[in-house]
């Protein structure tokens, strides 16, 4: 049996190996305003995001709550990313932060 030397994952610029082929946030892009006809937008303050699995994971529980018709991250790796929150009507909350943490991040109290 020979040894082969095993390489170890590079980390990620944004923290984690896990996403290392994930897309690249622009954050120097504006984010894109929703027409008011299409619903209210609220945004939240989210910390402990690293990564675009992150982003995914707070994107997918937000969406999964009733009226959700859109979300953008501006992820800010390792601090506090801006989440705006389009739906159909006003959204508690309570709601919002019980989803945030659901996905294993924490919203901002303002």
């Amino acid at each position: 049996m020979t040894n082969t030397p095993h390489t170890p994952l590079p980390m990620a610029s944004t923290g984690c190996a896990c996403c290392a082929s994930a897309p690249v946030v622009d954050q120097s892009a504006p984010a894109a305003k929703a027409p008011a006809s299409a619903g209210t937008s609220t945004t939240y303050q989210v910390e402990g995001m690293t990564c675009g699995h992150c982003a995914t994971s707070v994107t997918e529980e937000i969406t999964a709550l009733d009226g959700v018709t859109d979300v953008h991250i501006d992820l800010v790796a390792g601090g506090v990313s801006a989440v705006t929150v389009t739906a159909a009507g006003p959204l508690s909350t309570t709601e919002v932060r019980a989803a945030v943490e659901e996905a294993g991040y924490a919203l901002v109290s303002a």
